[in-house]
């Protein structure tokens, strides 16, 4: 009987794959037909999928994208320090902190209203305009403002985080002596990291799309380089290839996200 049943569900699995397999075909089919047989297809497949210009333009495309990869390190390591700060001053008990609490949270609700663009431009064209002694590049300038606003979303998703940890867990650390501080960094934050992950993946995937803003200030990374080698072809194809670098450089990134959030997905069901 056990055999026979682990029999029959092999061939419902090859049996769903093959039926997705071929429904996803001719879907793709379709889709290709459609777009293919539309009237101004030719026109549109000149101007954005031109391989001759796709292949003159790689070389400098992929030389900027290195920029875009050392930011997304950089601002990703910054912005989950900044945002983890900020949930933990927001979550400060006592009278004497409220200034901090009230600094952090109008913090987090400043710079989780402004759009990205609009702080980049403060940043990359406001502070320079002070004329300060030792003012940073716009590329510094302009990963600061990446930082500053996706720290903001980041610390509500921390602080989500911690205020899940039940309180009971808080006071039976208190009550073995440990500090409050003890008690964040052994107790309470191991366990709010490790519920919050998918989230801090996903925000991190959201980042490592926004980078490409920074060539808003001038500096030549991917997008940049695609902009310019667009007005050196009249053609749009640069940004194809772009936006493929992109999905490349994302795609480790989303599995990993996908499978940590299976992963918590499937503890929860085993807990309950």
């Amino acid at each position: 009987m056990q055999a026979g049943r682990i029999a029959y569900r092999r061939r419902q699995t090859v049996r769903s794959v093959l039926l997705a397999a071929l429904s996803t075909g001719v879907l793709g089919v379709l889709l290709v037909v459609a777009v293919t047989g539309a009237p101004g297809w030719e026109r549109v497949r000149t101007s954005f999928f031109d391989l001759g210009v796709a292949r003159e333009s790689f070389p400098a495309i992929l030389q900027g994208l290195w920029l875009n990869i050392r930011m997304l390190v950089v601002c990703a390591v910054a912005a989950l320090a900044l945002g983890l700060l900020i949930a933990v001053l927001r979550t400060l008990r006592g009278p004497v902190f409220f200034p901090v609490r009230a600094m952090a949270t109008g913090y987090t609700y400043v710079f989780r209203g402004v759009p990205l663009i609009i702080v980049i431009y403060l940043f990359a064209f406001g502070v320079p305009g002070l004329r300060l002694r030792g003012t940073p590049s716009v590329l510094v300038l302009g990963g600061a403002a990446m930082v500053i606003t996706y720290g903001a979303y980041l610390a509500e998703v921390f602080r989500a985080g911690i205020e899940s940890v039940h309180p009971s867990q808080l006071a039976a650390a208190r009550s073995l002596g440990l500090t409050y501080r003890q008690t964040m960094r052994h107790v309470v934050l191991p366990q709010a990291v490790r519920r919050v992950a998918p989230p801090l993946l996903n925000d991190t995937v959201a980042l490592q799309k926004d980078v490409g803003l920074v060539s808003l200030a001038g500096p030549v990374d991917a997008v940049r380089a695609a902009q310019i080698a667009t007005a050196e072809h009249f053609n749009y194809t640069p940004y194809i290839v772009a936006a493929v670098l992109f999905v490349l450089l994302a795609a480790p990134l989303i599995a990993v996200t996908d499978a940590v959030t299976l992963r918590a997905a499937r503890r929860q069901d085993a807990g309950a």
